[in-house]
């Protein structure tokens, strides 16, 4: 799809909504969270839990957490593939950074696979540094790179 004048719309993730973020989950990434971990998320786990939505249809997702005292935490982020390169996954990010601005916290941070240039990219234009590199990080032992904003 080509990017052109789309109509999101963001509302707090709900049960219902599982199946929908699940397939968005194994299209994106290579080890998905298993459904249990996601509905978790949804449920308690999450502070700021996001869809967005384009005509009624779930085409990415957010979770955040708020972590020793007010710090955020973007767990997880991710759009559906045939709907990427269309803005979503920054109108996504610029969301949760307002409502976790809107919690008092004083900064955020997210881990992303170093080989995942676009996502890295993307980050470093909403203001996010390179803080640390972190070994090993994903179960078929790809480094993340860990990357931090201040609010």
């Amino acid at each position: 799809m080509k990017k052109k004048n789309i109509n999101i719309r963001f509302r707090k993730a709900r049960n219902e909504d599982l199946g929908q973020i699940q397939r968005i989950e194994s299209l994106s990434f290579k080890n998905p969270y298993p459904p249990y971990y996601t509905r978790a998320l949804i449920e308690s786990l999450s502070d700021v839990s996001l869809v967005a939505e384009i005509e009624n249809k779930i085409v990415g997702y957010i979770f955040a957490r708020i972590e020793y005292g007010k710090i955020g935490h973007i767990v997880t982020i991710a759009v559906d593939p045939k709907y990427r390169r269309m803005g979503i996954g920054e109108a996504l990010m610029r969301e949760v950074i307002n409502k976790l601005k809107e919690l008092n916290c004083s900064s955020v941070y997210l881990e992303v696979r170093v080989s995942n240039k676009p996502a890295i990219n993307l980050y470093r234009k909403l203001g996010f540094l390179i803080t640390r590199r972190i070994q090993k990080y994903y179960r078929d032992g790809e480094d993340a790179f860990l990357m931090e904003r201040a609010l």
